[in-house]
């Protein structure tokens, strides 16, 4: 039989393999029953694994902000510790020359040489008062170890037992640190024979 224009269409069917299932040639199925499946597993896993990548990176970057935040904090320390280890290492050696100036204003009290170190020696206080240096240690004053060293006792009844009675070597004291403790002579009760 002749065939028809509309007839003249062969069918066109997909392949069959050996076991009779369809061969998978590529091209959906005409049915569209089933639908082609997308590989969103791999994706989520791959952007789990991301994501963690950028929680351990942000972790690292944190830590090292932390890290020069401390060295910084740490180095302005050192740094500090060493400018006033430099400076009272400096001022320690202005006091030996403070304390030869001392001596010779008490060798001379009276005289004219004795007036003339007297205000230098006050020039030398008032310059180190300007730089936070002081004085500590005068008599009347309890005895403290921390800022006194007792190199004489010295019996009275007229002031307190432990009481600084003379100044031997004045102490310095810098930003409520003890320099350089005075050298005392701290009073004690006179023991009665028995």
């Amino acid at each position: 039989m002749p065939s028809s224009p509309g007839t003249d269409r062969t069918e066109q069917r997909a392949p069959v393999a050996d076991d009779g299932a369809p061969e998978n040639t590529g091209a959906p199925p005409a049915d569209g029953a089933a639908r082609e499946q997308r590989p969103d597993d791999g994706r989520d896993e791959r952007e789990r694994e991301l994501r963690e990548e950028i929680a351990r990176l942000d972790d690292r970057y944190k830590r090292a902000l932390a890290d020069l935040d401390n060295y910084r904090k740490r180095s302005a320390r050192e740094l500090d510790r060493r400018v006033q280890e430099a400076r009272d290492a400096l001022v320690r050696e202005w006091l030996e020359a403070i304390d030869s100036i001392e001596r010779a204003v008490r060798m001379d009290a009276g005289g004219p040489l004795g007036q003339g170190m007297r205000a230098v020696l006050e020039q030398m206080d008032a310059i180190l008062a300007r730089h936070g240096v002081h004085r500590i240690g005068a008599p009347g004053e309890p005895f403290d170890p921390e800022r006194h060293d007792a190199v004489e006792v010295r019996e009275t009844d007229e002031v307190p037992e432990r009481t600084v009675v003379d100044v031997l070597r004045a102490g310095f004291a810098v930003d409520g640190r003890v320099l350089r403790p005075a050298q005392v002579a701290v009073s004690r009760r006179p023991q009665t024979g028995s």
